[in-house]
């Protein structure tokens, strides 16, 4: 089942995705509600939906994200990007061996998500903006210190991730061992809709990965291709990760890190020795496609400038 947030005639709504059309569920329900109902109710939800008269065409409404996450986790799971990302930042060949040992994340900003077809405001200061292909599980059960086999059952669906990044502010400010932080703060694409995990169960290998087309676009121009079964590790495995010593809770996204062969800029960048192609300008559209989910398509408008702030002062040492 396909489960879209969005708004139409000023009204911000909740809806089944049927062909091109949207079936609404009731106008007080929201999918974040649902997801911590729990898969049944989810899906019974859905399909009363479906039993009832259909909405308005998907062509004619906005689509927001299909939920307001109260966490977002960014992990690195694909081997190719990391060495060619890693090559474009500090000319350093090779992946880490910390790389393989955990599934490295990051917390990103849940009030930065966006829809699928929304502006993406070029990052106060930057002139260096790139797209990251990547798919996000959503969990739909809470747990803790979970194995990656009960990790399945906490995934309630997928949907696509576009981790925008400024990639100038990104390098300056890990040079200080911590980060990114708004490099990767302006937007974060999701969307178009929440897929449920079981309609995706027939793409799933011998090994437990999704094996799905990813392609990314810029301008109508392919620039990557991948399969989202080239991760390093399951989606199960990260979930289960990210619970280790925690908790994990219904709604929270944790994507898959950016894809390889040309998911991100920058992963290019370092293949090719230069910045071609070259960062995204504002009148840029960058579209992905994910296999069994469906597309994202955002252009990069220009953004605000950013607010002065002062550099650090160079303190004196001296003690009580």
């Amino acid at each position: 089942m396909r489960l879209a947030t969005y708004e139409y005639d000023g009204e911000r709504r909740c809806g089944v995705v049927d062909g091109d059309r949207l079936h609404p569920l009731p106008a007080d329900v929201d999918l974040l509600q649902l997801v911590r109902a729990g898969l049944p109710a989810l899906l019974h939800a859905g399909e009363e939906a479906l039993a009832g008269p259909a909405g308005p065409a998907l062509a004619d409404v906005r689509l927001l994200p299909p939920l307001q996450p109260p966490t977002v986790r960014d992990f690195v799971a694909f081997e190719e990007h990391v060495e060619g990302v890693r090559r474009s930042i500090d000319g350093a060949a090779g992946v880490p061996e910390a790389w393989y040992e955990a599934p490295t994340f990051y917390f990103g900003n849940p009030y930065a998500v966006i829809g699928a077809h929304d502006d993406v405001p070029m990052p106060p200061g930057s002139t260096v903006l790139d797209f990251e292909l990547e798919v996000a599980a959503v969990i739909g059960r809470e747990g803790a210190d979970l194995t990656s086999e009960q990790a399945r059952e906490h995934i309630i669906g997928y949907t696509i991730f576009n981790d925008w990044s400024a990639r100038d502010l990104q390098s300056r400010e890990m040079k200080v061992g911590l980060g990114p932080c708004k490099g990767k703060d302006t937007a974060t694409t999701l969307g178009p809709w929440l897929v449920t995990a079981d309609e995706l169960e027939p793409h799933r290998d011998a090994d437990g990965f999704l094996r799905l087309a990813l392609t990314a676009e810029v301008n109508g121009e392919v620039i990557g291709r991948d399969l989202l079964s080239n991760m390093g590790w399951t989606f199960e495995d990260l979930v289960a990760y990210a619970s280790r010593g925690t908790t994990v809770r219904p709604g929270d996204v944790l994507g898959s890190g950016t894809c390889g062969n040309g998911g991100c800029l920058a992963e290019l960048w370092g293949r090719n020795g230069q910045q071609s192609p070259p960062p995204l300008q504002p009148g840029d559209t960058v579209t992905l496609t994910v296999e069994g989910i469906g597309t994202v398509s955002n252009t990069v408008v220009t953004g605000a400038d950013p607010v002065p702030l002062r550099p650090a002062r160079a303190r004196p040492r001296t003690r009580p």
